[in-house]
């Protein structure tokens, strides 16, 4: 990689943290030696690139700071490209309408080169088929996440018992022919999964998560194990612990 692509990789690198992160670990990430990285960062801050820094601590971008598009490699493109049709192609009418719009503003803020290379991208997602599913309620269960807010659902379990819960949906997993969501049930005080098929009805209450759902779902992956449990026993069985 030349210096220009060096300079974007390490700004970009510093977009995607939070945190500081340390000369050492940009060096490693770039290829180069922290003496190179070093002067990279330097080169950045003359140019205007809003970095701080601290001895022992780490490099850090300014919040705010925005950077326009750049080209992409060869593989981010097809990744961008593959995981939109992915996503256009579920059955989550405005979610599927938004991956399709973004792809059209990549494509419309692109170089006539990169509009081609979307266009003959050759990689398109294949379903062996789908059942119907309640696009709406997918929309009302991803705006609770993002509010943050408890989500009232009515929900029968596989004998077809019906109860109603309150929870703090921390994830929304998209397998084939199942949508399952993941969250924290306050009638069982505990991490459920819940079918969407299975769900009767939803809304939206007035009160907020417990808890961050950042941390939740760091609670969630801490106490989960998934390494001898296949995704279709979690459709199958409704498991993360059964809703029950």
């Amino acid at each position: 990689m030349d210096k220009t692509g060096r300079l974007f990789a390490i700004i970009d690198s510093l977009r995607r943290r939070r945190r500081p992160v340390t000369a050492e670990i940009l060096a490693e990430e770039q290829g180069v030696s922290v003496r190179t990285l070093y002067r990279d960062v330097q080169a950045l801050v003359a140019l205007g690139a809003p970095i701080e820094g601290e001895a022992g601590v780490g490099y850090v971008l300014r919040a705010g700071f925005f950077l326009p598009p750049l080209m992409f490699t060869a593989d981010e493109l097809e990744a961008l490209v593959l995981g939109a049709r992915w996503v256009e192609g579920r059955q989550d009418g405005s979610l599927s309408r938004a991956a399709g719009l973004a792809l059209a503003k990549i494509a419309a803020a692109s170089p006539d080169e990169l509009k081609q290379r979307i266009d003959e991208a050759g990689l398109w997602p294949v379903s062996s088929g789908w059942r119907e599913i309640n696009a709406p309620l997918l929309a009302t269960v991803r705006a609770a996440m993002r509010a943050e807010k408890t989500l009232h659902i009515g929900y029968a379990d596989a004998s077809g018992a019906a109860t109603e819960r309150a929870i703090w949906p921390a994830a929304l997993a998209y397998f084939e022919e199942k949508h399952i969501i993941a969250a924290w049930c306050l009638l069982r005080q505990d991490f459920r999964s819940f079918r969407i098929d299975r769900v009767t009805s939803a809304r939206i209450g007035d009160e907020g998560f417990g808890r961050r759902r950042a941390v939740l779902m760091a609670d969630f992956w801490r106490h989960r194990d998934f390494s001898e449990q296949p995704a279709d026993m979690i459709c199958q069985e409704t498991r993360l612990n059964p809703a029950a």
